[in-house]
């Protein structure tokens, strides 16, 4: 995975769970990928230990289920604590990102 800030991997995998709804681990990273034009990997190593995570902290559910292709995974869901907890770090990262842009802007 190329190098993104800390926590960001956890607010991309919310937000694409409340977009999309229900899906397996690696069609989660595929759809990051997708979403990055080949600029993010992401490999087993990263996306399955921040999912325990978010499950850990309740943000998200998961239920074993079928693949596509027969194949038994854990299907992984938003729950109503991890849509509020989006929200927050949605407004927390357009906080980060604005005082980066006034930094880079400014012309002291």
């Amino acid at each position: 995975m190329s190098d993104i800030p800390a926590g960001t991997l956890d607010l991309l995998i919310l937000k694409t769970l409340h977009t999309l709804g229900p899906r397996h681990g690696y069609g989660i990273a595929r759809r990051l990928e997708q979403m990055a034009d080949g600029v993010m990997r992401l490999s087993q190593g990263s996306i399955y230990p921040a999912l325990i995570r978010l499950e850990q902290r309740g943000w998200i559910s998961a239920r074993w289920g079928l693949s596509e292709t027969n194949r038994k995974v854990k299907f992984y869901s938003l729950t109503r604590t991890g849509a509020r907890r989006l929200d927050v770090e949605r407004a927390l990262w357009a906080q980060s990102a604005a005082l980066v842009a006034r930094v880079l802007e400014s012309e002291s």
